[in-house]
């Protein structure tokens, strides 16, 4: 069992950055894949970028691609999204979640554990 703790969101103006972290307790061995998904108000929740655990491959969403970054700090069991050139249309509450599996899936119904999220707002 997996648990995941989002922090570093809050307000910024467009053209400024974010760093998100989420820190995950629980979890034995390497063989996991965690991820960044998004939620805006009346909006389906969407991937953002996830990683690997163990090898570090990566994967993107077309709309964030050159601008957030995605990154785990393996000791800390913990996965960060470094995001720079932010946009109004990034306000959203993101999520970090979880897989049992050292893949990246961009389907939000394949992962097994999710945090509690946090909100990133953009000004325009």
């Amino acid at each position: 069992q997996v648990q995941l703790v989002e922090s570093g969101g809050g307000l910024v103006q467009a053209g400024g950055s974010l760093r998100l972290s989420c820190a995950a307790s629980g979890r034995t061995g390497s063989t996991y894949s965690m991820a960044w998904f998004r939620q805006a108000p009346g909006k389906e929740r969407e991937f953002v970028a996830g990683i690997s655990w163990s090898g570090g491959t990566t994967r993107y969403a077309d709309s964030v691609k050159g601008r957030f970054t995605i990154s785990r700090d393996n000791a800390k069991n913990t996965v960060y999204l470094q995001m720079n050139s932010l946009k109004p249309e990034d306000t959203a509450v993101y999520y970090c979640a979880c897989k049992g599996r050292s893949y990246v899936y961009v389907q939000q119904s394949l992962y097994d554990y999710w945090g509690q999220g946090t909100q990133v707002t953009v000004s325009s």
